[in-house]
């Protein structure tokens, strides 16, 4: 039977309004919701993602409550976050799928501080969270879950003990009583028995698709320094755990910092606040560095990130992460500021620890004019110079004379082995 207008507003006003309580209690999911398109599909049994929009049979969405229906969005939403639609591959997509599903019910339900009624339905019973080892889910990729399935169906196949992979807590959809019990079993991992309520059957539409993946890398880290500026603005909203740690993972250097600016200041920088003297002998006839670590601050380096339209957004990110890479390498030793540049400069905001740091935000786009940067440091740092500018580029515009740096010492941090400056260290990472 078709759904009248009238019940079909119904059902959409629900889901924007379970999207606007997710962003209010669960912030980072609800940024991440505000990306997808939602649907109703009544030859679907129950609810799915395709990567793009989030569906639900009108019949299921009917019998939920308000935080069933919240869990649902969260679940669906982490899928996509997790990229688990993209990673399929050739494995066994059934126990792959409850793989998946141990380890987004376990994340939400951590999110929700180890409430299982967050991970509940009432119709299906208590979500499968625990991976088969006993320990909780969110500890593992969905891809280490497997494995353990795999292992044990193996294990149990050679002991003739027949069905394996089972786990005493209930299924993502499956309940003590009258559904189904959501547990893989088999011989050697071939038959798996797929009876979560979530469908997963429209996974694969764009499978080791890089540019949808990349989209939403770029998706999750804006969601994640919204929620950071968040917490350093207002001292509210935090970042799952699950978050976290791939957010440190994407923001992790690939440059050692405290041996690039070492050996920078060692060669190229005369300047006692790269190198304090030791007080203690303030009456010595000689200079000696002080080796005392609380007084080895690094100040006065200005960060200039390229933001042109030659850099893509994954150049940007990688660069943002070198300069967090190294306030975090310095434990809050290093202040200067940070600044962004296409053919302009955009005012570069001063820094002293990683939250000033955080709420700072990129800006640009056009073409690219390193002219611009010493142009801009001539005019407005005429009573405080910096002590050196590092510059994190593709490199891809015309060089200025050395002359142009007015002896201030420059590094040039490339994300390419092509670009060689004419002038200046060099340094360089992989995008």
């Amino acid at each position: 039977m078709a759904l009248s207008n009238e019940k079909i507003r119904e059902y959409i006003k629900r889901l924007l309004l379970s999207r606007m309580r997710i962003l209010n209690n669960n912030g980072f999911y609800g940024l991440l919701l505000m990306h997808m398109t939602y649907s109703l599909d009544e030859e679907c049994q129950t609810a799915y993602t395709d990567g793009e929009r989030i569906a639900f049979s009108p019949d299921f969405l009917e019998g939920l409550s308000d935080k069933e229906l919240d869990f649902v969005m969260m679940h669906e939403i982490l899928h996509v976050v997790l990229k688990h639609c993209l990673r399929k591959g050739d494995r066994n997509h059934q126990a792959f799928n409850i793989a998946c599903d141990i380890v987004v019910n376990s994340n939400i339900m951590l999110s929700n501080n180890g409430d299982k009624s967050s991970i509940t339905l009432r119709e299906w019973g208590e979500s499968m969270h625990l991976a088969p080892n006993g320990n909780e889910g969110h500890l593992y990729t969905a891809e280490e879950v497997y494995k353990m399935f795999e292992s044990k169906a193996k294990k149990q196949s050679g002991s003739g003990s027949g069905g394996g992979g089972g786990q005493k807590n209930k299924g993502a959809g499956s309940s003590s009583g009258s559904k189904k019990q959501n547990t893989p079993s088999g011989k050697n991992g071939d038959d798996f028995s797929d009876q979560t309520w979530d469908d997963h059957g429209k996974w694969g539409k764009f499978e080791e698709d890089d540019a949808v993946s990349d989209m939403w890398t770029k998706r999750f880290q804006d969601a994640c320094k919204a929620i950071e500026v968040r917490q350093a603005c207002q001292g509210n909203g935090n970042l799952p755990a699950f978050a976290e740690r791939l957010w440190k993972e994407l923001t992790k250097p690939q440059t050692d910092w405290r041996t690039v600016l070492s050996n920078f200041v060692q060669e190229e920088i005369n300047d006692y606040s790269f190198s304090p003297p030791d007080r203690r002998f303030d009456d010595n006839p000689f200079f000696l560095p002080d080796f005392n670590e609380k007084d080895d601050v690094i100040e006065d380096v200005l960060f200039m990130i390229d933001t042109s339209g030659s850099m893509t957004d994954k150049m940007i990110n990688a660069a943002y992460s070198e300069v967090k890479g190294a306030i975090d390498q310095f434990n809050g030793k290093l202040r200067g500021w940070l600044g962004f540049f296409d053919a302009q400069v955009v005012e570069p905001k001063p820094f002293s620890n990683e939250d000033e740091f955080k709420i700072i935000k990129a800006f640009g786009g056009g073409g690219t004019s390193f002219h611009s940067i010493f142009n801009y440091v001539k005019k407005n740092f005429v009573n405080n110079r910096p002590a050196c500018i590092i510059i994190l580029t593709d490199g891809y515009a015309t060089f200025p004379k050395e002359k142009e740096a007015e002896d201030i010492p420059v590094l040039w941090l490339l994300n390419n082995d092509v670009v060689k400056p004419p002038w200046g260290k060099v340094a360089r990472i992989t995008v």
